[in-house]
Order: C-alpha cells, then sequence, then structure tokens
C-alpha cells in the first residue's frame, strides 16, 4: 500500500512509497482509512523537531471503518465507523499515569504516526479499545477531527479553570488555536483572538464564528487593545497556541494579576520570555498537552450532541499524493485543517 513514510532521521526525509498492508492479528482489527488530517506534530516530524522512530509512516488525525478483525475483538463488527486513540498504540498500563488515565506521561508510550505506523495511508491496524464509535450523524470527516478537538477539549474543559463571566485571550489562530475558539464561543465567552497579518484570512474566519475582537500584533497594540477591552484590568485567561516566542511574551503581559496562562502550543526549541510577570503578578502557569480517555469520551460526546459544528474548521481537502502541498500550507498558515485522503 503507498504510505507517506519518515525514512530516516533529519530533516525532511519524507516521502510516499509502498508499504505492508497491516495483517490482523489476535485483539487488533484492520480499518480502511477515510481520511487523516495534518498536524503540528507532523510537521515538527517532518524537522525532527519531534521524537520520532523511522522508518515510520505519518499521521494520527483519522477515521475509518472496519474492514477486518482478528480473533478477541468482541463488540467490534466489520463494517462500524471509528475515531482512532492513536496515542495509545503502545502504553506499558502499569505506570501510575496509565492507572490515572494520564497515559501521556507513561515513559514507554509511543504514538501512531510517530512511535509506530499512523495513517497517512489506506490501512491501519489497531486495538479495540483504542476506537471510539463514529454516530450515524456525524461525517468521517468530522470524525477524523475528533483527535485534534479533544486537545481542544482538554485545554478549554479540563486544564483552565473557566468561569462565567470571564475574558480570553487566544494566541495564535491556527488549526489547534481555532478549536479552543469554537469551544470558548461554545460557552459564550467574551474571546479576543491575536495573530499576525499572515493570518488575516483566520482572523476574519474567527470574527465570523463569533470572537468578540481579533488582533493583528505586529500592526495593532494588542495591550492597549486588552486594556480598552477589559477595563483595564487584564485578560483572565490566556490560551498561547501559536507556539512562537513572541506570542508567550504577549500573553503573559496582557494577563492581569492572579490570571491563568495555559501554554497549548509547542516551540521545539528553548526561548525567552519576561518569565518575571509570573511572580510580579502570581500567574497561575499551567500546561496542555494532549488528552487523557475521559477527554475523549467528552470529546465524542459534544460531537455526538452537536453542540459544536466542525465541519468549517475543514479549509482543504486533498489527495495523500498532494501530501507536500498540504505539508507547506500549513507553514505558511494558509489554512486550517486539512485532511488528506488515500489512494
Amino acid at each position: 500500500m503507498e504510505a507517506l513514510v519518515k525514512y530516516d532521521k533529519g530533516t525532511g526525509n519524507v516521502r510516499l512509497q509502498d508499504m505492508p498492508d497491516p495483517q490482523v492479528e489476535d485483539g487488533k482489527v484492520i480499518l480502511e482509512v477515510n481520511s487523516c488530517g495534518i498536524c503540528g506534530t507532523d510537521l515538527h516530524v517532518y524537522h525532527d523537531t519531534f521524537k520520532n522512530y523511522p522508518p515510520v509512516i505519518l499521521g494520527h488525525e483519522f477515521s475509518g471503518r472496519v474492514v477486518e478483525k482478528g480473533r478477541n475483538t468482541d463488540g467490534v463488527d466489520l463494517g462500524n465507523r471509528y475515531s482512532v486513540l492513536g496515542a495509545i498504540a503502545v502504553v506499558c498500563n502499569n505506570c501510575e499515569y496509565c492507572f490515572s488515565g494520564e497515559f501521556m506521561f507513561c515513559k514507554v508510550r509511543r504514538g501512531m504516526g510517530h512511535g509506530v505506523n499512523g495513517a497517512f495511508t489506506k490501512y491501519v491496524a489497531v486495538r479495540p479499545d483504542q476506537l471510539y464509535a463514529t454516530a450515524a450523524h456525524v461525517s468521517d470527516d468530522v470524525s477524523a477531527l475528533i483527535e485534534p478537538f479533544a486537545v481542544a477539549v482538554h485545554a478549554v474543559g479540563e486544564i483552565a479553570d473557566l468561569q462565567f463571566g470571564d475574558t480570553v485571550l487566544l494566541s495564535g489562530p491556527g488549526p489547534i488555536g481555532m478549536l479552543l475558539l469554537k469551544l470558548l464561543l461554545a460557552q459564550g465567552v467574551k474571546t479576543i483572538v491575536a495573530g499576525t497579518q499572515e493570518d488575516k484570512d483566520k482572523l476574519q474566519t474567527a470574527l465570523e464564528w463569533g470572537a468578540h475582537t481579533t488582533v493583528m500584533v505586529d500592526v495593532e497594540d494588542l495591550q492597549e487593545i486588552v486594556q480598552r477591552e477589559t477595563k483595564g484590568r487584564g485578560v483572565d485567561i490566556a490560551f498561547e497556541t501559536a507556539g512562537a516566542q513572541g506570542s508567550v511574551a504577549n500573553c503573559l503581559r496582557a494577563l492581569r494579576p492572579l490570571g491563568q496562562y495555559v501554554q497549548v502550543g509547542h516551540f521545539g526549541r528553548d526561548i525567552t520570555i519576561p518569565f518575571d510577570l509570573t511572580a510580579f503578578r502570581q500567574l497561575n502557569i499551567k500546561g496542555s498537552v494532549g488528552y487523557t480517555r475521559a477527554t475523549w469520551d467528552r470529546a465524542v460526546e459534544i460531537i455526538d450532541q452537536g453542540k459544536v459544528d466542525l465541519e468549517d474548521v475543514i479549509s482543504h481537502r486533498m489527495s495523500l499524493q498532494d501530501w507536500k502541498k498540504g505539508f507547506d500550507l500549513m507553514e505558511q498558515k494558509k489554512s486550517l485543517k486539512i485532511l488528506l485522503y488515500p489512494s
């Protein structure tokens, strides 16, 4: 089968190549991939700034239907549609983090798309415990977005202590940032979205979705606008989703004393920031990475209830053969979520 493979360490070293079809085993099923989203992690693997184990098939945001099943897979029927929790492809199931559901911190964990073979291909083998059923009224493409949506649900619904009446700064209108915005707007939160001139189209989309204010930080004074919109108080919570040094500084400076800072974006390098503000304003600093099983249950339920529509988060649909074009669009900040479809 054709697959997008990181074939060696180093920047780049990614290509389409033939790979063996996965074989059905006891305790596993074979899914035919419908679509798989390009994630920032895929770009980090491409640039070798995220740990990976080549040769490995990239891609972890996907949905599919069961086309073959091994023994000991009761409860999974042929033809059923699922989103897939690829982050638990390899876990020990024996450490304090696995026991508590915080599997992201398991020392032996490997996820699909970087640690083991992922879904930028036609067929994948997974365990039944990785499967989350797609409701009849939910499209295959929205099902593929459950994984990044769970990242947003974790940050907004579980890490941040969001209160009714809060004003939030969301810095970075990329795919994950815009998913956070969907959740914030669904709860009626007054949200200021910050980006750059490169993000002009996405900032316009944010306004159309219901963001209160947008700011292009390279041509407008973010701090002045924050002071105006919060009556000189500062924002209650800042979500950093851009993974950019300047974005972090802007967030810290925009926060009120005793405010919350939530780091969602990844940098892939060391940065310099005005960290003294965390002491002088006694800020509550939190990190948000991935999700838990409970997060996935919550994310699926939100989509099943129709509380948040993800269809308009998809900006591009293209063939797997066009993967480089998709990666370039992501790098150039000219897209939201891009889905690739196998041949």
